[in-house]
């Protein structure tokens, strides 16, 4: 039997949902300072038609901030035109590359704007899991920082041995299954439990890390029993439905399938267009960093030591800090100083 537990962890600058299963990390969610609230998931808005593509039965919206959504136009929006206001949710958050993509609510009059807010963390946390309690303070901190980390990485370990890598590229999501060193007396019994552990983690991974699409599982090992493997991987992926397909096990053992895609990816949150940690995850960790020495030493004067970009994008949640804390804290940068390298002093 699954159980899922929720935590919440309110920081300056950032609040972050975990959803864990069976203990470890199934979903992170984030919202910072500076979203963008008509590009979340779940908002209602006033938009106006920027373009129509009436070759590829598409409407480019205009949402008042940030990139264009797009609408897919059925037949009954055949009479929509260019300049229109029509009211929308967003069903899907813009990703590196793509808007958001926009379901049509009816039509409406005036300017771009918010009509009605996506679904808070919380809102969101209680969706997938309504008679757990919702755990805040230091345990929801541990957790929500455990749960960034294993959304950062690739190799993930399998149950009794062995591992599994994710990866996405701009196709598909690559699934590798390695037996590794399992231990079991018979090679054929090892990776069919190989396979099995791997669809558990990598739906659980998959999730975490808000990835979907097309999905490409490459399992360890020949002769497959495909149609046992096919329905575990429906049980395993069932928390992404509606919208979830499967595909057959391949001659050349690999399992494809479609997951919904739905809110903005972890990693483009966390990392910038080089796969690197962004200055604004930096400067996060910065500021939880500081938040932690300052109150374990309640009388203490922290000062935080960055690359200059780092101190910049801390400095607005530091000063949000400071009013709580009693002005006991303090950014610097430093030049000279790499990324990656910042510090907590006490003065």
């Amino acid at each position: 039997m699954t159980e899922r537990r929720l935590y919440l962890d309110v920081g300056a600058g950032e609040t972050r949902g975990v959803v864990t299963l069976d203990g470890r990390p199934e979903r992170l969610l984030l919202a910072r300072d500076g979203d963008l609230d008509v590009q979340a998931l779940g908002a209602r808005l006033t938009a106006r038609v920027r373009a129509l593509d009436r070759a590829n039965a598409l409407a480019f919206l205009d949402l008042g901030s940030g990139p264009d959504a797009v609408l897919n136009l059925s037949r009954e929006a055949g009479a929509i035109t260019e300049g229109q206001a029509l009211e929308v949710e967003i069903r899907t958050e813009a990703r590196q590359g793509k808007g958001a993509t926009a379901r049509l609510l009816g039509p409406a009059e005036g300017p771009p704007r918010l009509l009605a807010p996506a679904p808070t963390i919380e809102e969101q946390l209680i969706g997938f899991a309504s008679h757990a309690d919702i755990l805040t303070g230091p345990v929801a901190r541990s957790v929500a920082d455990g749960a960034q980390e294993e959304a950062l990485a690739t190799v993930f370990a399998l149950p009794g041995g062995g591992s599994v890598a994710i990866e996405p590229t701009r196709a598909l999501v690559a699934v590798d299954v390695d037996l590794g060193a399992r231990p079991g007396a018979e090679a054929k019994r090892a990776t069919r439990a190989a396979n099995f552990a791997a669809l558990g983690v990598a739906a659980r991974v998959l999730r975490l890390k808000g990835l979907g699409g097309l999905v490409v599982i490459d399992l360890v090992g020949r002769g497959h029993d495909a149609p046992a493997l096919v329905s575990a991987a429906r049980a395993a992926f069932g928390p992404d439905n509606p919208g979830v397909a499967l595909g057959a096990v391949s001659r050349f053992g690999t399992l494809e399938l479609t997951v919904p895609r739905r809110a903005r990816p972890v990693l483009d949150t966390l990392t910038d267009e080089h796969g690197e940690i962004s200055v604004l995850t930096e400067a996060l960790g910065l500021v939880r960093a500081i938040e932690r020495e300052a109150i374990a030493d309640g009388g203490g004067r922290f000062v935080g030591v960055a690359a200059p970009e780092v101190a910049d994008a801390a400095a607005p949640s530091v000063i949000m800090l400071a009013a709580r804390l009693g002005g006991r804290i303090t950014v610097r940068g430093e030049v000279g100083r790499a990324r990656g390298q910042s510090q907590v002093a006490k003065l």
